[in-house]
């Protein structure tokens, strides 16, 4: 998709930038200067002012670039926590004491916070170890409580 801003309005903007400043030129007729001249302010002026328009157009463009990128960013962020908890979950069924556990796996920026109750205190450690080996866990924070059944 082409982003480039169409180039019809900007020079419809010149156009009548520039027949607005012959029309005002030629209403002063105390100005010295001869028609030439007066053409050339006008089309100087216009330029300028077709100038700054696509300034601000380019700008803008920028920054709406920028806040989708900056969205896409957020959204990428959310769809990898919820990778990362999916993981984390499908690791922690393989393991035989920690199945049939409630473990409530919560990811946020790929910090994972394990919740819940384990058997014991190694299935509790073994828990934190299997969390960390998942693509993309950047830390976790093990709350799981030793409960005896």
């Amino acid at each position: 998709m082409n982003h480039e801003p169409s180039r019809r309005p900007l020079a419809l903007t010149v156009l009548a930038a520039a027949v607005a400043a012959l029309t005002l030129s030629a209403c002063n007729r105390n100005d010295e200067r001869s028609a030439g001249e007066r053409v050339d302010a006008a089309t100087t002026t216009a330029g300028n002012t077709a100038e700054r328009a696509g300034n601000a157009v380019e700008n803008a463009a920028e920054r709406t670039g920028a806040a989708i990128g900056n969205a896409a960013d957020k959204a990428g962020a959310h769809i990898d926590d919820a990778t990362i908890t999916a993981s984390v979950n499908a690791e922690l069924a393989k393991d035989p004491s920690l199945s049939a556990l409630r473990i409530d796996v919560d990811t946020a920026a790929g910090r994972v916070v394990l919740k819940g109750s384990a058997p014991d205190a190694e299935a509790r450690e073994r828990a934190t170890r299997i969390a960390s080996k998942v693509d993309g866990v950047k830390d976790v924070e093990n709350r799981l409580e030793v409960k005896k059944s």
